[in-house]
Parts: C-alpha cells; structure tokens; sequence
C-alpha cells in the first residue's frame, strides 16, 4: 500500500491509495462492515463510492465526514481516492457565504467607483470594499477552526478506513 497526502493547510484534506487488490475486493470489505452490527460509523456504499460518518451521538456541526472513490487501474490493482471534508449541508453553506462576500465586494467595489466618478460621497462603499476581505480572512480562520475541532474525529475515520482497508 502507498498513501500520498495533500498539504495540511486544505480545509478538505485529501488523500490517495494503491492497493494490489482489485476494485470488487476492496468494496467487499466496505460492504461487510456495512453488514458488521459492531461498527459504530454510517457507511454507505454506492458503486465505487463510499461516504462515511461520524455516528449521531458524536456528531456536532464541524463533524468531517468521508468519501472515498475506489477506482480499478489494472486487473489486480487499485486506487482509493479519500476527501476529508465538513457534511455537504455545512460546504455549501460555508462556500454559498464566500461566494455572497465576493459578489458583494465587486458590487461595492462598483458603487464605491461610480460614487467616486459623480463625485458623490463614496466612503460607506469604500469602507465595505475594505472590510470584506477582512471577513473572508475571518471566515477562512474559522473554517480551520472547525478543522482542528473536528481533526480527533478525522483521526478516528482514518483509522476505521486503514483497519477496513487491512482486514
């Protein structure tokens, strides 16, 4: 097995995998463990996807969650492909304010122009254009907060993958 990790510093880690297994075996092991009563994660398997949760009790709003894509290269060969990353509910929310703080800053940044040219007071506008990118700062700070809040159950998620993924 050869593990290759991306930079630390990505709010959504991700990960890849060779195995000298094939596609349908490493599913199988997914698939038992789906079937296993003993396991305490949420995985669910839909063809070469597999998504696994933290279980309801641990779960808080900066829960990672992990989806892995197994893709078959050779006949006997694999790749697992792994994302670490906040529940789809909580990226879109978290990428649907950055996108909102972008489109705001062009539109201020627009008005703070066109008051200018009129000569008009262009201040409140101008300060908006100033602010908002301290506010994308804030919110990518808190995005790495959630990471390091979420980062034992991160671990942990790992670690349920290496045992499924050796057994």
């Amino acid at each position: 097995m050869i593990e290759e990790k991306n930079s630390d510093i990505l709010l959504r880690p991700r990960f890849k995998m060779e195995f000298e297994e094939s596609h349908q075996e490493l599913l199988a092991k997914f698939q038992g463990n789906v079937k296993n009563t003993a396991c305490k994660y949420y995985v669910k398997v839909i063809d070469g996807h597999i998504v696994v949760d933290i279980p309801a009790e641990e779960n808080h709003f900066w829960s990672p969650q992990l989806h892995l894509e197994i893709e078959e290269i050779e006949e006997n060969k694999s790749i697992v492909k792994g994302l670490f990353g906040p529940k789809p509910q909580v990226w879109t929310f978290f990428m649907f304010i950055h996108f909102a703080m972008a489109f705001a800053f062009i539109g201020f940044s627009i008005m703070a122009y066109v008051q200018w040219t009129l000569k008009s007071d262009y201040k409140t506008a101008l300060m908006i254009v100033f602010a908002l990118p301290i506010l994308w700062i804030v919110m990518y700070f808190l995005g790495s907060l959630g990471k390091k809040r979420g980062h034992k159950q991160m671990d942990d998620l790992h670690g349920f993958l290496m045992k499924t993924l050796k057994s």
